[in-house]
């Protein structure tokens, strides 16, 4: 069995915001380098709902799917089917909660669902563990900022 990932932080903001932020102003944080064209004004989108997509839309109109939003407890849960740059039958799961620590929000997240690529579930978790060591730091800025 291939791990999950697993990463945490602490920010220090209310629960409402953190959550908000990583939902309603996603666009704001997700930098153009994590997406599936890496085109310029490319157009992300977090539907922040159940049953929500994942997407980005380029200035030339064309749509890549991320995800789907599969659990939606706001603002302390979080999940979504995640499959940028693949297919969605091949789409990993994503949760996140946001719990009040000391004033401030922990952070967990999980990624997990590797084994169901099969062999490239290990490379997949490998190069899915840089994204987010990439990605988190636009997240906790864009946090600190709100």
């Amino acid at each position: 069995m291939t791990e999950p990932l697993r990463m945490s932080f602490d920010v220090d903001r209310t629960v409402e915001t953190v959550f908000r932020v990583w939902t309603r102003n996603f666009a704001q944080w997700w930098p153009p380098s994590h997406t599936a064209s890496g085109a310029d004004g490319v157009r992300v989108v977090f539907e922040p709902r159940l049953g929500g997509r994942i997407f980005e839309e380029t200035p030339a109109g064309v749509t890549h799917e991320w995800g789907e939003i599969t659990l939606w407890e706001p603002p302390h849960r979080l999940g979504y089917l995640w499959h940028l740059r693949s297919d969605r039958a091949d789409a990993t799961e994503v949760e996140i909660t946001f719990a009040e620590r000391d004033g401030a929000t922990r952070v967990e997240v999980e990624h997990r669902g590797w084994d169901r690529l099969g062999a490239q579930g290990p490379g997949w978790r490998e190069a899915n563990q840089g994204g987010w060591s990439g990605l988190l730091p636009h997240f906790i800025e864009a946090v600190r900022e709100s």
